[in-house]
């Protein structure tokens, strides 16, 4: 079948956060299953962009309200990333730094909605499944449903993919007339709460919706910034798939991004040596268990516990621990963290940023790993975690629920029940016990190491759902 995923992030081309990964690695399995698979994001100002090769396959003009904003369709010429990218180039609206965060979001997410299907309009063949991933791309459904002059896509399943219900896409009824034009009569489809709600959109008018753990599914339900009762209504067409991870780029017997390549069998002596590299670097003791933490530094994900938390592990068991924190966020949370290494040098170090090559080294050479996230839809680092035999300490919620267990039931990592200091903080003394338990550590690391969490189950399973709804042909 022909698949398009549509989406405002796939690494490498522009990432945030765990949004990026999947999309950047779920289509090149799908290939691999012998689908045809095109990738499609808008064209931001990055690296990648600016150093690899595209052709322009197609030139167009889009409207919203008064304002025209010419496209080109570009495609990356060598198909390196193993499926086709497609980048929608608005130069006015993405031409930037940055993939979020300004004032015009709303107008820059609905202009590449509606660029790529203006586009797919405009190819010999129509796509069976089109899947659109979170809120930047819900009103496609409503628009392949609806829209007049997409009349010809009627036949196109669509699909979305919810990553994280935090975040909605809300506006007013005032830029209605931005869109294409539809149907009046449906227009019930684009109100939720008194505006239009781009998630709830695309939730209402898609003829599936994924989210990405089993436990996700069943919290939004409950806790959903107000789209509960949607997501109850529509659970008979909604399945919770839990995210896998690309085992060719996280992979630490051939990531070059490492100090020591290492297996299973060889685990112990190669985890030590990235360890030697990354304390080196960071000015802490190689000899202590080793605890990081890597990711927004956001409520979120817990990020405003981690000064306090680690303040407080650290006067506990000043001389048996480490810390190493690389992340980025909320100013204040930042400062507090830097703040950290005047009081704790030596057992204590803070990278204010991301680096894709430094979180690599981070997982090989960490003993623990922390998530005390509030909110984790799925979470990819507990996964890329245990790959790289570095023990999660997790608070059980969304897919960390799914994938760690308590090693106190014969588990892979440690759990906690709260989103809080204490909690955190006992789970790293129950750790810092565990590490000097050489036999039982060993084996967790070990357990952690041999779990499939490879993105062919996971392919197959985005592959049943496709099936399904084409041979449902519901409109």
């Amino acid at each position: 079948m022909e698949i398009f995923h549509i989406s405002a992030e796939c690494y490498p081309m522009a990432k945030v956060g765990g949004l990026a990964d999947v999309v950047g690695a779920l289509p090149k399995y799908q290939k691999n299953a012998g689908h045809q698979v095109r990738v499609v994001v808008p064209c931001y100002n990055t690296k990648f962009k600016n150093e690899n090769d595209f052709d322009c396959v197609h030139q167009g003009s889009i409207s919203l309200g008064d304002f025209d904003f010419p496209f080109r369709v570009l495609k990356e010429t060598t198909d390196k990333l193993g499926y086709e990218l497609y980048l929608i180039e608005i130069s006015e609206l993405f031409n930037r730094d940055n993939i979020y965060g300004y004032d015009d979001d709303i107008e820059r997410f609905l202009s590449f909605q509606i660029a790529a299907l203006d586009w797919i309009l405009t190819r010999n063949t129509v796509p069976n499944i089109i899947n659109c991933h979170d809120h930047h791309t819900g009103l496609i459904p409503f628009l392949v449903k609806y829209g007049y002059k997409y009349e010809s896509l009627r036949t196109v399943r669509t699909v979305i993919t919810i990553h994280n219900a935090l975040y909605q896409g809300w506006f007013g009824f005032d830029k209605l007339r931005y869109l294409p034009e539809f149907d009046l009569t449906h227009v019930g489809f684009l109100e939720w709460n008194n505006s239009i709600n781009s998630l709830a959109v695309g939730i209402k008018c898609a003829h599936a919706v994924t989210t990405v753990s089993p436990s996700y599914l069943n919290e939004i339900n409950i806790s959903a910034n107000g789209l509960e009762t949607l997501f109850r209504s529509v659970r008979e067409k909604s399945k919770g798939i839990l995210n896998g991870i690309d085992f060719e780029v996280w992979n630490p017997s051939k990531d070059q991004m490492i100090a020591e390549n290492y297996a299973i069998e060889t685990s112990e002596t190669g985890k030590q040596k990235n360890k030697e590299k990354l304390c080196e670097q960071f000015e802490l003791d190689a000899t202590k268990p080793l605890f990081s933490f890597i990711g927004r530094l956001f409520e979120e994900k817990g990020g405003d516990l981690l000064p306090q938390a680690s303040a407080l592990a650290l006067s506990e068991n000043f001389e048996n621990i480490n810390i190493l924190i690389l992340g980025s966020g909320n100013s204040a949370i930042e400062e507090q963290l830097l703040q950290l290494r005047n009081d704790y040098n030596g057992n204590y170090n803070v990278f204010i940023g991301y680096n894709e090559e430094l979180a690599h080294l981070i997982y090989a050479g960490s003993d623990y790993i922390l998530m005390p996230s509030r909110v984790e839809p799925c979470g990819l680092n507990q996964m890329y975690a245990l790959r790289y035999g570095t023990i999660p300490i997790v608070r059980r919620t969304g897919g960390l629920r799914d994938t760690v267990i308590d090693f106190g039931d014969n588990g892979n990592g440690i759990c906690h029940d709260q989103a809080s200091v204490g909690d955190i903080c006992y789970s790293v003394n129950r750790a810092v016990k565990l590490y000097n338990d050489k036999i039982s550590f060993y084996k967790i690391r070990k357990m952690g190491m041999e779990i499939d969490h490879s993105w062919e189950r996971v392919c197959q399973e985005y592959i049943e759902i496709y099936t399904l709804i084409i041979e449902k042909n519901e409109v």
